[in-house]
């Protein structure tokens, strides 16, 4: 039986339109989330085989496949969930995600400072990759990532909260190489109840890294 299993879109193809085409939405979720989950399983497979009989030649590629498939899965998976056809502006306390808004103006000083940097994050990546809100166990805080490929540059133990897709398949057909338009064209569907939920979740964990008594 498969581990990992594409999650189905929680709502239709045509519901960020038209800041994201149904045809990229499609093709994103149908065809790139889904190779990113068959990767995930068939690699799990070849790393039990390769237990089974003892042969290790494969495993530093096996190992690295595992982790671009699986952090890929993830991070699509939350990147789904973080859009709304009626989402955008900014996380406001009087629509129930103070707290949320609180930790953004305390980590980086306002809203605007951060879409700041998160937006240029996202658009300066190197390649192919991901701008990402993150909550830092260690800290408390929530911090910016760059995210190359899926699972490069990354703090260990931050867990993301707020993801953007600056891969190409993720805007080409529509933005063509303007990546940072499409960037400033995303805050326009940010669900940040969706957003909200993952950062009170994240910083109830806070002492999941154990790092001293």
């Amino acid at each position: 039986m498969p581990v990992y299993t594409l999650p189905e879109l929680p709502y239709d193809y045509a519901a960020l339109a038209p800041v994201i085409s149904p045809e990229i939405i499609e093709l994103h979720h149908d065809k790139h989330h889904a190779a990113y989950v068959k990767g995930a399983n068939d690699t799990l497979e070849q790393l039990a085989e390769a237990r089974d009989k003892e042969q290790w030649a494969a495993l530093n590629g096996l190992e690295k496949n595992l982790a671009f498939h699986l952090s890929g899965h993830v991070l699509h998976s939350i990147y789904w969930r973080n859009m709304t056809g009626d989402g955008g502006g900014e996380p406001l306390e009087k629509d129930g995600v103070g707290e949320l808004a609180d930790a953004i103006a305390e980590s980086f000083g306002s809203f605007a400072a951060f879409k700041a940097q998160l937006s240029k994050a996202s658009a300066t990546t190197q390649g192919s990759g991901w701008g990402v809100l993150a909550y830092e166990p260690v800290s408390g805080r929530l911090i910016v990532e760059q995210v190359y490929d899926h699972q490069g540059n990354v703090g260990q133990g931050s867990v993301p909260i707020l993801v953007f897709d600056a891969w190409e398949h993720a805007f080409y057909l529509q933005y063509r190489n303007q990546k940072a338009d499409f960037v400033e064209a995303m805050w326009q569907v940010v669900n940040w109840q969706d957003v909200a939920r993952r950062y009170t979740a994240a910083a109830s964990r806070a002492d999941v890294l154990l790092l001293g008594s």
